[in-house]
């Protein structure tokens, strides 16, 4: 059977990697320290799962035999019922061990950049990117993450234009990447005399955060312009030229830092966010590359495609990737998302399981 034959593989590779992990040279290469040890945890969850696979399919086998040879009816009734509940639970069992032999992508443990944008709608969508902003970063402090705001653009209402957040701790990317695109809410604004329901957008990107040893930005290709910072309705906030901004030449990225009154600090936070949107830049190049199927797990992953909607008259939460839907809005603004990231992420692991069957099919 294919799947014990995975199954033993990976054993084997567990028995492996538990003697890489007893060899002391191991932590002189931070790298390959850092990547053995996620291997041992993903294979330690695997073998785990295997150990209460073998348990099950050796129960099928005795409960059979017993209904077999066994002449007491009542022993043959227990077999029976035993039969049938671990019948009952190997199927789900399979479909779990599945997506787990999945192997997670590296990128999954990676910090962020989360970009939130005002779209269309104004105030009130600015009003949204704050809201937007808050709910990540109520999941953050559910999580234990560490947020450091790295630029924000308030507007005059309260709320932003443009807010870009750095997001640190673990399997960040892994579980928020599918929040990528646009983000739609319905609701009477507060700015609304009428009582007129509203819809606005805005758009959310995150970007894993590169090292950087993962991306080499040459002095040549960036210009540095300084410049003194400005606040909402362009009101000079600084009267030191502390403002910073990178415009890397070969691509047209443009960053502009301001939060900082450090010129230094604001340099620093600048070329973070640039390394970050030029490590998405090639990864979206490697992702085109891929399998078509691949690359629409969830939805195209373009900032243009309208992935959510948040609507307030009906209390309800909408991802539109995967129709699903969730009640208690005000507990969801709250950082309450786990029940819809983890349906994102089995859904996105099922897709690839389709895709993975589909190619080996086709070989």
């Amino acid at each position: 059977m294919d799947l014990l034959k995975k199954l033993d593989d990976c054993a084997a590779r567990y028995a492996e990697v538990q003697q890489l992990i007893m060899d002391p040279n191991l932590v002189k290469d931070p790298k390959k320290y850092k990547d053995t040890m996620r291997e041992n945890v993903y294979l330690s969850e695997i073998c785990s799962l295997y150990e209460e696979y073998k348990k099950i399919l050796q129960g099928i086998k005795d409960a059979t035999e017993m209904i077999t040879a066994e002449d007491d009816q009542d022993m043959k009734e227990m077999a029976r019922e035993e039969l049938k509940e671990l019948e009952e639970r190997k199927p789900k069992l399979e479909e779990d061990i599945k997506l787990k032999l999945i192997p997670p992508d590296p990128l999954d443990e990676k910090n962020i950049m989360l970009e939130i944008r005002s779209a269309a709608g104004g105030d009130e969508a600015s009003l949204f990117v704050r809201d937007l902003w808050e709910m990540y970063t109520h999941l953050a402090e559910r999580k234990g993450w560490k947020t450091e705001t790295m630029e924000a653009q308030e507007t005059e209402v309260g709320g932003f234009n443009k807010i870009v957040t750095s997001i640190s701790g673990k399997f960040v990317y892994g579980t928020l990447r599918w929040e990528s695109g646009v983000h739609r809410v319905q609701r009477v604004p507060a700015t609304e005399s009428q009582g007129r329901l509203q819809t606005s957008t805005v758009t959310v990107a995150v970007l894993p955060e590169a090292e950087e040893t993962e991306i080499e930005i040459k002095p040549g290709d960036v210009r540095v312009d300084v410049m003194r910072a400005g606040g909402p309705g362009g009101q000079c906030v600084n009267t030191t030229d502390s403002a910073v901004r990178l415009t890397h030449i070969p691509t047209g990225i443009v960053v502009i830092q301001q939060d900082e009154k450090s010129q230094i600090k604001n340099k620093e936070k600048a070329f973070r966010v640039l390394r970050a949107r030029l490590f998405d830049l090639e990864e979206s190049k490697k992702q085109a590359e891929r399998a078509a199927a691949r690359s629409s797990m969830v939805g195209s992953g373009a900032r243009s495609e309208k992935i959510r909607t948040y609507n307030y008259p009906q209390d309800r939460v909408t991802d539109h990737r995967i129709n699903y839907t969730q009640h208690n809005l005000p507990g969801f603004m709250m950082g309450d998302m786990d029940d819809m990231l983890d349906a994102l992420n089995v859904y996105a692991k099922e897709e690839q399981l389709k895709a993975d069957v589909a190619e080996l099919g086709a070989n």
